[in-house]
């Protein structure tokens, strides 16, 4: 059982990307710096906004890029290689369109289902794809075409932010089983809502 050393929110940097649906796995990562005290500081060497502190009484540093979501891995990978972190010790938050609104899953490793900044985090982590996954359902526009817009471009309706505002609220517990790396504890507690 691994642990996290390091916990990362993916979304794209400046006012015009606020609360789309791009950005939840970043919002996710400042409100828990909020929550557990945490500042998240700009470094331009690690190309992000980076703090560390107790989380749910863990050790642990908080990672939100200012790279474009493309490019996020250049952030990863930077903290990566200075920290000297095992892939296995670091959890990415991203969008995941493939889920509802409200819909919230671990995964250990695997592929990047054509998100492009999971395919820039395995490549910053020198094509190591084992690091794990908080997928934050936002839905899908059901349109191809439609895709852009519907994750950068628009706000999300008030409605679709309670729902995953909601799911993102972890009880302690939680919390504490995802950050010690209690994989499958934390998994039978998220994927049975």
């Amino acid at each position: 059982m691994t642990g996290l050393k390091l916990i990362v929110g993916l979304g794209n940097p400046g006012a015009e990307f606020a609360q789309t649906r791009h950005n939840v796995g970043a919002d996710w990562v400042r409100s828990l710096g909020q929550q557990y005290g945490v500042e998240l500081k700009s470094d331009a060497r690690f190309k992000g906004e980076i703090g560390r502190g107790a989380i749910a009484g863990w050790d642990c540093r908080l990672l939100v890029p200012t790279t474009y979501m493309n490019l996020s891995g250049e952030s990863v990978g930077a903290v990566q290689r200075f920290y000297k972190l095992e892939v296995e010790e670091i959890l990415v938050a991203y969008d995941e369109m493939a889920f509802a609104p409200g819909v919230v899953r671990l995964r250990q490793g695997g592929g990047d289902n054509g998100h492009n900044g999971i395919k820039s985090v395995r490549a910053g982590c020198g094509n190591q794809a084992a690091f794990n996954r908080l997928r934050i359902g936002v839905g899908h526009p059901d349109d191809k075409q439609r895709v852009t817009p519907y994750l950068t471009q628009q706000r999300m309706p008030a409605a679709e932010r309670a729902l995953i505002d909601a799911a993102m609220s972890f009880a302690p517990s939680l919390l504490e089983d995802i950050l010690r790396g209690a994989w499958q504890p934390a998994m039978n507690v998220l994927h049975a809502t």
